[in-house]
């Protein structure tokens, strides 16, 4: 029985220990953002590289996510008398909520396991520590381009989200529902701020970061066998979404309390 709280403290320490190595890896990242010069172009491949793997899968997701909401809005509205604030409902969701988790759920699923498995594959081939002895950075080189392209490209995916979900709620909602396009757009324009699509966009960004983050520490620390990089790719994930939720907690709670939704 003394055995339990040994046990307890350590493995509360290795996770304190592993949280601070994580910011540790990220802040250097971070710290050498100004010399664009190093990471240009490993930035615009990872750019390329996750903008083509997530753009198809977002849209995909977004369509269906935006009819579903459409239909399920429209119908309990229809039984109120207030069929025509569909349009409102749909596009506020999009914008507050699903656009940038909806991002950060594809740049950790697809783009995230991509870059763990290639730092990984790094790791096991002892490149990162061929890149020390020649007295390179590899958090400088690989890390920095790989959060900063994750993060612009979780931006620019949560401005698709919006598109795509507003086109297929529009599509059901318009077409099946007998809601008329001006009141559609109109309960949305209605009800949105700017501020809303500000704070949308922050936090597809910090979503991004943090996915980015994860990844390239779980790649950087795996264990230097193929069934360690395996582990370190699903440990990514779940961490990057865990953490991805818990920040969109804290930041919608602050932002709801500072700006109160329009009635």
């Amino acid at each position: 029985m003394a055995s339990v709280p040994v046990v307890v403290t350590s493995r509360v320490r290795d996770l304190l220990t592993q949280t601070g190595d994580l910011f540790t890896i990220a802040l250097e990242g971070l710290r050498r953002t100004w010399d664009v010069r190093n990471w240009f172009w490993e930035f615009v491949e990872q750019c390329w590289f996750l903008a083509r793997v997530t753009t198809l899968p977002v849209i995909l997701i977004a369509i269906p996510l935006g009819a579903t909401v459409a239909l399920q809005v429209g119908d309990l509205a229809g039984q109120l008398g207030a069929q025509s604030a569909t349009g409102g409902a749909v596009v506020v969701g999009l914008v507050r909520e699903v656009a940038p988790l909806a991002a950060a759920l594809v740049i950790a699923g697809a783009g995230g396991s991509a870059m763990t498995s290639d730092m990984g594959a790094r790791r096991i081939r002892d490149e990162l520590s061929a890149m020390e002895v020649m007295a390179v950075n590899p958090i400088h080189r690989l890390v920095t381009p790989r959060m900063w392209a994750a993060s612009m490209v979780s931006t620019m995916l949560a401005s698709l989200v919006i598109l795509s979900g507003a086109i297929g709620g529009f599509f059901f909602n318009v077409l099946l529902q007998n809601v008329t396009p001006g009141a559609y757009f109109d309960g949305a324009l209605g009800l949105l701020r700017i501020s809303d699509l500000v704070v949308t966009l922050f936090k597809a960004w910090l979503f991004g970061l943090i996915a980015a983050m994860v990844a390239c520490y779980k790649g950087m620390t795996c264990a230097q066998s193929p069934v360690g990089v395996g582990r370190a790719v699903n440990q990514a994930t779940v961490v990057a979404l865990m953490l991805v939720f818990g920040f969109n907690y804290v930041i919608t709670t602050i932002y709801v309390i500072a700006f109160p939704p329009k009635i």
